[in-house]
């Protein structure tokens, strides 16, 4: 079974980051399985420096599942538009 891969840890098992909007500089919390989250002050959408394997594992899809891999490989698709 492919639950105990370390690359997608992060992602079922979320961690918090905060970050500073860029925009007014509140600050963010974003989850590490988070693409992107709107500035509670100013609505600025922030965006996750999300680089997992999810990106490149083959085997991805089926180990975080349907819902969470379409999520973060439609912001790849999203941004390099």
């Amino acid at each position: 079974m492919l639950d105990r891969c370390p690359g997608a840890a992060s992602i079922r098992t979320p961690t918090l980051t905060i970050k500073k909007c860029p925009q007014c500089g509140e600050e963010i919390e974003i989850f590490s399985n988070d693409v992107s989250v709107k500035c509670s002050r100013c609505g600025f959408t922030v965006y996750n420096d999300i680089l997992s394997c999810v990106q490149w594992c083959k085997y991805a899809r089926e180990c975080v599942g349907e819902e969470t891999y379409r999520k973060l490989t439609e912001k790849k698709t999203n941004t390099s538009q």
